[in-house]
């Protein structure tokens, strides 16, 4: 006994009464390790430090327009500069009553049932309106149907809120488009919701219509709420039509998403909405419950409200980006030519939104590990990219890049991939050649 004291001061000493006590660790919440965001993640902030060493990145992980160049078109800008002295003051937990009839009368002209003022939620960004509308609609333990791959604040969100993410396969070889009959198979009594990112972050894939109508029978023979994630929606290439999927939803309940913040390259004034469909009587309480919530945080960024009416009933600047000559259209075509002249590339060409997500084929992909490439690409040859996994999907040689850059600092940047996928091929087929021998 005496010795077992012994080593037990020897391993916790006595406290020091002249020394100040250490406080004890604070935990965090457990759910938090199931969360992944690597956009921001590990990989970024190992690019910070490579930065504050003087290293140039080109970093493609963030659709943030503005730190590529882009600004905001300057009839928003005028539309809060001339509104700014009517900035102070809260407003209505759901936004300012001329902001949510700009967004009403814009969807009432796509075909939105029932879109009016009083059915239109302001956030700060869709990433608050994401997260407030699955706190408004879930307890502990019920699933939502997510698309894989995802952007992961949906699977995040749904943890988060005591959620189960269930994930529906939209594979490459299908042009990352979901299979109507596996989401149905995947409806359990405790399903609440579809969730559809549309054109998709990361694949850039636009839904066909007749896609939208099998998931909007789906959602009401379960009686499910559809999320419809359309921040994108102005963001196509090559003839490739947006189909909004509340008007295809008629009376079934359908919240869709959009926002300042991509179409309109406006990212940190953090404005976003989202537009209650369908019938009232049965989404009555769903309503009072997001309206609750957007309470309780009191209302969302005031200034940059009074731009919604100019973007959504002001002069189209994102279609000319979109076409040939147009930056978008460019770095795309950049992106495009670049894997086709890779010996280890793979594309579902994007046909929408501000992303490409190809894929590592052929001698490369053996042994390959998206996250230990994006890291190699990363310290040797200074290009920040997301890898493919980080966004919910099973398979692990997928990544992916922002057609945000100026069109030669995408090529510039696939010689670089070229380079680590080249080494990575070199040693893979040689450890195949030594094992051989």
């Amino acid at each position: 006994m005496i010795a077992d004291r012994i080593s037990t001061n020897l391993h916790n000493p006595p406290h020091d009464p002249a020394l100040p006590m250490s406080p004890p660790s604070l935990k965090t919440r457990d759910r938090l390790s199931e969360v992944r965001y690597e956009i921001r993640g590990e990989l970024a902030r190992r690019a910070r430090e490579l930065e504050a060493r003087g290293r140039k990145q080109i970093k493609l992980n963030i659709g943030n327009p503005g730190a590529f160049g882009f600004r905001a078109p300057e009839h928003l800008q005028r539309a809060i500069a001339d509104q700014i002295a009517r900035t102070d003051p809260y407003t209505h937990q759901q936004g300012l009553p001329a902001a949510r009839e700009a967004v009403a009368r814009f969807y009432k002209e796509r075909g939105t049932p029932n879109a009016s003022p009083e059915r239109v939620f302001i956030g700060n960004g869709v990433s608050e309106l994401i997260d407030l509308s699955l706190r408004a609609l879930l307890n502990p333990g019920d699933e939502v149907l997510l698309p894989s791959p995802d952007y992961p604040l949906w699977s995040a969100a749904t943890i988060l809120n005591d959620g189960r993410p269930v994930y529906y396969s939209c594979l490459p070889e299908n042009g990352f488009l979901s299979d109507p009959e596996q989401i149905e198979s995947l409806v359990s009594s405790r399903t609440r919701a579809i969730v559809l990112i549309n054109p998709n972050n990361p694949t850039g894939a636009v839904y066909p219509r007749e896609l939208l109508q099998q998931i909007v029978a789906i959602a009401a023979k379960h009686g499910l709420l559809i999320m419809a994630d359309e921040i994108y929606d102005s963001i196509t290439y090559d003839g490739a039509q947006f189909q909004p999927i509340a008007p295809l939803a008629g009376e079934v309940p359908c919240l869709s998403f959009g926002g300042l913040s991509k179409v309109h390259r406006a990212c940190g004034w953090r404005v976003g909405w989202a537009v209650l469909s369908g019938d009232p009587l049965a989404s009555g309480d769903y309503h009072h419950a997001m309206d609750l919530l957007g309470a309780l945080r009191l209302c969302a960024n005031v200034p940059g409200q009074f731009a919604i009416d100019a973007a959504l009933h002001g002069e189209d600047t994102i279609t000319p980006l979109c076409e040939p000559g147009g930056r978008l259209y460019e770095a795309r075509r950049a992106v495009v030519e670049a894997v086709a002249a890779s010996r280890h590339l793979t594309l579902v060409q994007p046909a929408g939104a501000l992303y490409a997500f190809p894929g590592v084929t052929g001698p490369a992909a053996r042994d390959f590990d998206d996250h230990k490439f994006a890291l190699e690409l990363l310290e040797t040859e200074d290009v920040l990219v997301v890898p493919g996994s980080s966004f919910n999907v099973p398979y692990r040689n997928h990544f992916r890049v922002t057609l945000l850059p100026q069109p030669e600092d995408v090529r510039e940047v696939f010689t670089r991939i070229e380079r680590v996928l080249d080494r990575h091929a070199e040693r893979v087929q040689g450890e195949a050649l030594r094992a051989i021998a």
